[in-house]
C-alpha cells in the first residue's frame, strides 16, 4: 500500500481523527472506549500488522530497542491521557497534549540530527500558542490535577514520535508500520486492563461503547496513526504531528457550525485562527526550503 505523496497520508489521517472524535464525543467514561478501540484495532488488524512487521522490519538491536521505546512510551500516553480525562474534560486536556510539536522539535534536533528553518520554529510555536488558547476554554475544573497527567501525554507523545520516525528506515510497506503501531497497542491495552482490574477487579468495563462507535474507534485510532508514522518517512516529525492538528481545527468549527456548541466561541475562533496561522507558516517554509 503506497500513499504516494506524505500530504495525501496527513489528510487521511486527519479525516480519521476528526471521524473518531465526532463518533466518540458523547461516551460515557465509565464504558472506557479507549480500551474497546484498542482492543478492536488489535482484533481488526493485529494478526495482518504483525505478519507484515515480522516479514517487512530489517530487524537490529536498533529497531527493538526503538519498539520498546515507542511501546513503553505509547502505553505511558494512554495512561496519561485516560487519568487527565478523569479530572478534567476534553476541551482542556486534549489541546495541551497536542502542543507537543513543539516538544517533537527539540529531541529531533538533538537526537536525529534534524535542522528545521525559521519559518518552521515559528509555525511550530504559533500552533502550540493556539493550542494553549484553545486549552484555557477548558478551564474551571480540576485541572492542578489533571496537569501533570496531561503533561505526561505530551511528553510520551514527544518520546514516541521521534521513535517512530527513526524506526521508519528499517521498515519497509505500509502493513509493517502497523504491525510496529500495535506492539505499542497491545502494551498500553495490557496495562489498561491490569489497571481496570485492580481498580474495580474486573478485567473488562461494565459497559460497551455502541457498535458503531466501536468499529469506528478501531478503525480510526490505529490507521490513522500508521498513516502518520507513513508520513514521516520524507517529512520531519515534528511537522506531521503539527499539520495533523489541523483535524483539531476542523473538529472545533464543526462543533460550533454543525452541533451548535457555542459556549467560549470566541476564544475557540480565535485559537483556531492560531493554529491555522501557525501551520501555514510551517507550510510557507516547506515550501522555501523544498
Amino acid at each position: 500500500m503506497n500513499f504516494g505523496d506524505p500530504g495525501i497520508a496527513i489528510g487521511l489521517s486527519v479525516v480519521m481523527h476528526v471521524a473518531w472524535n465526532l463518533i466518540a464525543r458523547h461516551q460515557a467514561r465509565e464504558s472506557e472506549p479507549l480500551w474497546w478501540v484498542l482492543l478492536g484495532h488489535l482484533v481488526l488488524f493485529g494478526p495482518w500488522g504483525f505478519y507484515a512487521l515480522a516479514s517487512q522490519a530489517d530487524w537490529t538491536p536498533r529497531l527493538l530497542g526503538l519498539l520498546a521505546v515507542s511501546a513503553g512510551a505509547i502505553t505511558l500516553y494512554f495512561i496519561g491521557l485516560q487519568r487527565a480525562y478523569v479530572h478534567a474534560p476534553v476541551a482542556l486536556v486534549y489541546p495541551l497534549v497536542r502542543s507537543s510539536p513543539l516538544l517533537i522539535a527539540l529531541w529531533s534536533t538533538s537526537v536525529l540530527g534534524e535542522s528545521f528553518g525559521t519559518l518552521a520554529w515559528i509555525g511550530i510555536g504559533v500552533s502550540a500558542l493556539g493550542l494553549a488558547m484553545m486549552a484555557a476554554t477548558g478551564r474551571g475544573h480540576a485541572e492542578g490535577r489533571a496537569l501533570p497527567w496531561a503533561m505526561l501525554a505530551m511528553l510520551a507523545t514527544s518520546v514516541y514520535s521521534v521513535a517512530d520516525k527513526a524506526a521508519t528506515s528499517q521498515i519497509d510497506g505500509f502493513g509493517g508500520l502497523v504491525g510496529y503501531l500495535s506492539v505499542g497497542y497491545l502494551a498500553a491495552w495490557l496495562a489498561m486492563s491490569l489497571r481496570m482490574h485492580r481498580e474495580t477487579a474486573r478485567w473488562c468495563p461494565a459497559r460497551r461503547p455502541g457498535l458503531l462507535v466501536l468499529l469506528a474507534g478501531s478503525v480510526c485510532i490505529g490507521m490513522a496513526y500508521a498513516l502518520v508514522i507513513h508520513a514521516m518517512r520524507t517529512l520531519p516529525a515534528a511537522e506531521v504531528v503539527a499539520y495533523t492538528n489541523a483535524g483539531l481545527v476542523l473538529a472545533t468549527l464543526l462543533s460550533l457550525g454543525v452541533f451548535r456548541e457555542r459556549a467560549h466561541w470566541r476564544q475557540r475562533l480565535l485559537g483556531t485562527g492560531t493554529i491555522c496561522t501557525g501551520l501555514a507558516c510551517l507550510a510557507m517554509g516547506r515550501m522555501l526550503n523544498g
